[in-house]
């Protein structure tokens, strides 16, 4: 009867995504087929998924979505914009490389790629588009720059992962933000090489001269209330002023005074609309999260990660980084269909022991599965962010697919370097540790 619950439990689950049942039901209409099949109380869903709720540590997530929405109708894309294009525009394909630095820098404030598509793309894709670039070029520079804000200190996956490996393995938030760092440096310059490359070979022009050092001393200073964000969190942590709670109800007030009060660009409108979008998010995510918590149960009671184990092992005759390879398809294929938060919560409990046993330490896994969910989040079907680009562009999802195979790379080599290549994650956490 086991294997009959647990055929329930996957097929049932893979269905309903078919279907196109929203993700959050169907793991919980799944949940609840797998409890009927075993003839188990209806109750033991709904507990797991208050109890998953209720952990003090959740606060966190929306108070950083809460500010990142903040910084998203505050203006500060506009002066982020500026910034890099003081600093880079006059290269070859200069407003490419400026699209880059700028949902760059905006990921760092705002932490989730959607927002960083939504508020740099409304911005840069009609500009570089008047200025003569080609709109698949204009959304896959745009949305593949956004996603280095999945690995950025103000993002709430990287809440969510920690709190996805409970009972498995001990992993410090601190130590992921800072295990990020690094890839998300190198994923920056990745995407600055495709972005540059792509625009010699299309041979897309030059924009003027260097406005000079003092020039881009101004636009850093104008861009700086909004930066400094990432400063404090990473600066409060540090010290011992405050947790990651604690940081991110701080990132809400350093928002609301430098949106609300320096710059004087938020208006009440966009204080409601933001207060509205963070909510609804959070919702969204809290949901998630809870449902999650009961479909959890049911893969630790059917052993899903132990049995996943083996047939990898199976797969790759217990070589690691066959293993590790296997892993990367696995969770790339499964974002293409799950959000993000999805992704994680799901993947974490099936993957994390896994690459343990074959000696990937747990925040290093943190790095590859959000550097996995973001390339989820540029791939159809689900593809939320190349979705909002396109739209944004006035291009269809086939068009830029033809060219994304530069950008595809840049987060390619990413992705294998954050998995083979342990110190790139792990030797800030140790430095600073140590």
């Amino acid at each position: 009867m086991e294997g009959l619950e647990l055929w329930i439990m996957c097929g049932s689950f893979v269905l309903l995504l078919l279907l196109g049942v929203p993700v959050a039901f169907a793991i919980g209409l799944s949940s609840v087929a797998t409890a009927f099949a075993a003839d188990l109380p209806m109750a033991i869903v709904f507990q797991k998924m208050v109890g998953g709720m209720q952990v003090f540590s959740f606060l966190a997530i929306p108070f950083f979505i809460f500010a990142g929405e903040l910084m998203l109708h505050g203006g500060i894309a506009e002066r982020i914009v500026n910034f890099a294009n003081r600093l880079v525009g006059h290269v070859r394909g200069g407003l490419g490389m400026s699209n880059v630095l700028g949902c760059t820098l905006f990921g760092g404030v705002a932490g989730s790629p959607l927002a960083d598509v939504s508020a740099m793309g409304s911005v840069m894709i009609p500009l570089m588009k008047r200025e003569g670039y080609d709109a698949d070029y204009a959304v896959n520079v745009t949305t593949h720059a956004a996603l280095v804000g999945a690995l950025m200190p103000t993002s709430h996956n990287l809440i969510i992962y920690v709190l996805a490996t409970a009972g498995i393995a001990a992993v410090s938030v601190f130590n992921l933000i800072l295990a990020c760092l690094i890839p998300a440096v190198l994923l920056t310059l990745s995407n600055l090489v495709a972005a540059y490359g792509v625009a010699r070979k299309r041979g897309y022009p030059t924009h003027g001269a260097f406005p000079g050092w003092p020039a881009v001393f101004a636009a850093f200073m104008a861009a700086l209330p909004g930066l400094f964000v990432i400063v404090i969190i990473l600066g409060g942590i540090l010290s011992g002023v405050f947790t990651a709670t604690e940081s991110a109800a701080t990132a809400v007030c350093w928002a609301l005074i430098v949106t609300g009060i320096v710059y004087r660009s938020l208006s009440w409108r966009g204080f409601l609309e933001a207060c509205a979008k963070a909510c609804k998010t959070t919702g969204v995510v809290l949901l998630l999260i809870g449902i999650s918590a009961a479909f959890g149960y049911f893969m630790a009671l059917y052993e899903v990660p132990q049995k996943t184990g083996v047939w990898l092992e199976q797969m790759s005759g217990n070589q690691a980084w066959l293993i590790f390879l296997w892993v990367n398809v696995l969770l790339f294929v499964l974002g293409t269909f799950l959000d993000m938060a999805a992704t994680i919560l799901i993947c974490t409990p099936i993957f994390l022991p896994i690459c343990m046993k074959a000696g990937m330490d747990p925040t290093q896994f943190g790095v590859v599965m959000l550097l996995n969910c973001a390339l989820g989040l540029n791939t159809p079907p689900v593809g939320s962010t190349q979705f909002v680009g396109c739209a944004i562009g006035g291009v269809s999802v086939g068009q830029v697919m033809r060219s994304i195979a530069p950008f595809y790379g840049a987060l390619l080599v990413t992705l294998l370097a954050a998995t083979y290549v342990p110190a790139l994650s792990m030797a800030l956490p140790k430095w600073v540790g140590g």
